[in-house]
Order: C-alpha cells, then structure tokens, then sequence
C-alpha cells in the first residue's frame, strides 16, 4: 500500500515594504538631473580649464616648453612648490595639535577659537597680506622684519591653509573610539606608544587629505602673498606673481603654460590622495 506525500504549497514571498521606498528614493537620479549636473560642471569647470589648455598650446609644443623652461619660469615653480610643501608639513604638525585640543580637552574660550579656525575661508587673502606686512614689515610694532623673504611667504600660507587640516582631522578624532585607547592603557602602554600605534593610524588618511589640500591651495596662492612676499624673482616670486607679470607685459600664452603647470601639479596630487584613500577603506574593509 502506498501513501502520496502531501506537500505543503510554499507560502509567497511578502514583499518588503521597505522596497518601494528604496527604489523611489535612492535609485539614483533622472536623466535631467545628470544633465543639469554635466552641463553646469561643464560650464564652471571643464570650459575654462579647455580654454587656459588651448591658450597655453597657442604657440605649439614648442612655445609650451619655452615658457615653462625659462629660467625665470622654473625660478618661480620651484620656490613655490618649496614653500608649499613646507607650509604642508607645518600644518600637518600643528593643524593636527589644534584639532586634538579642540576635540580631547575643555577650556575658556573653546568655542571663540574654535570660530577663527575658519576665519582665513571668510577674510580676503589681501587683507591677511596686508595684516602680515603691519607686523612682520619696515615698521615692525614687534621689531621683526620678514617682508621679502621666504620665512614671510610660509607664515603667509600657513595662515591661508590651516584649516583644510583641522578640519579635515576633527571630524574623524570626534568619531574616534576611546575605548582602544583606554585598553591600551590599562594594558600598561604609555602615551607615546598609544598615539603612534592606535592614534595616528586612524587620523592618517585625513592628515594626508588636509595636507593636500593645503599644498593645493597654497601652491595657487596670490592674495596673502601679493603684499609681503616681495615679488622677488628667483627669491620670494612665486607662480602666481610670475603668472600676473607675464600678463603684464603681455605674454599671454606664458601665463597660461605655468597655469597648466599649476593644474597638473593640483590634479596629480588631488589624485593620489583619492587613491590612497581607497587603499585605505579597502584595507579597513577587509
């Protein structure tokens, strides 16, 4: 005698509720708004930077290399790129220093300077100059005279940078957990070894981040530099004035081949930061 085994019919699948919501909501976005977003980058971005290209290549490959080549040109790039990545490291040390202050301890006035972190983003660059120039020139109230040199063009920078560090480094120390660090200390590991193994670590993608913006900025540099700096060829002129100078005297495609020079040098350096961090994420993730 044989039995037919009953099945029990499967029961359909619910639909999620949340699905609905989720394809409505983050499926990404219309057409329009993609061409509203190309159109506009096209506009700010990607036509001036044709246009400057175009000009540089003006006169040929030729006439590219002789302005970038010229003695005073590399004069110019090569004081800048100095200074910059000086005022990089600079801001590695101390922005990292004001973010941990702000972040780990409390104090009288946290939040007054916590507001003039972001000060240089709101003052025009030339009233920083001008500001610099009353302190550190001719008529010293201070009896310290760096006007014209490079010691001015990096206390310059410096104070036109800083906050691409802090800021890029509060964020991440606020999020940090403070329990590995109370671990490692009740494990009998002293400040030094806790900062440099669990600290630093976990700050460097963010350190790298802001030092490159820094470096960025500082390499385009014009307002806060303009007054105290000198203007000084082969001394204290940096990219930017010999850009102003060369149109000046009319030299309009040399002004654009170091402008070129300029972006290459951003865009590189913007690149590798987006690289290292995902190295970074990836290594995290796995």
């Amino acid at each position: 005698m044989t039995t037919q085994a009953q099945t029990t019919p499967a029961k359909p699948a619910q639909p999620d509720p949340d699905d609905g919501f989720r394809s409505r909501t983050f499926r990404g976005v219309s057409p329009l708004g993609i061409g509203v977003a190309g159109l506009w980058l096209s506009v700010i971005v990607l036509l001036p930077l044709a246009a400057i290209a175009v000009q540089a290549f003006g006169s040929g490959w030729g006439g590219f290399w002789d302005a970038i080549s010229a003695d005073a040109a590399v004069d110019a790039l090569v004081v800048t790129v100095e200074v910059s990545i000086v005022v990089a490291l600079i801001n590695v040390v101390f922005g990292t220093l004001i973010a941990w202050v702000l972040v780990r301890d409390d104090f009288w006035g946290k939040g007054f300077v916590n507001a003039i972190i972001d000060l240089p983003f709101a003052l025009p660059t030339i009233v920083a100059s001008l500001v610099l120039l009353s302190l550190y020139g001719p008529n010293s109230p201070i009896d310290i005279q760096l006007n014209a040199t490079k010691p001015a063009l990096v206390i310059a920078l410096t104070f036109v940078t800083l906050p691409f560090v802090v800021r890029q480094v509060q964020p991440v120390l606020i999020e940090l957990d403070t329990d590995v660090e109370e671990a490692a200390a009740v494990l009998g590991a002293s400040n030094w070894t806790i900062w440099w193994k669990i600290v630093v670590p976990a700050l460097l993608p963010s350190i790298l981040t802001g030092a490159g913006l820094a470096f960025t900025r500082a390499i385009g540099e014009f307002g806060s530099v303009v007054l105290i700096g000198g203007n000084i060829p082969g001394q204290t002129q940096v990219a930017s004035q010999y850009i102003q100078q060369q149109i000046e005297i009319d030299e309009p495609v040399d002004a654009a081949a170091i402008s070129v020079v300029l972006l290459l040098i951003a865009f590189v350096v913007l690149l590798v930061l987006r690289v290292a961090g995902r190295r970074q994420s990836r290594r995290e993730e796995q």
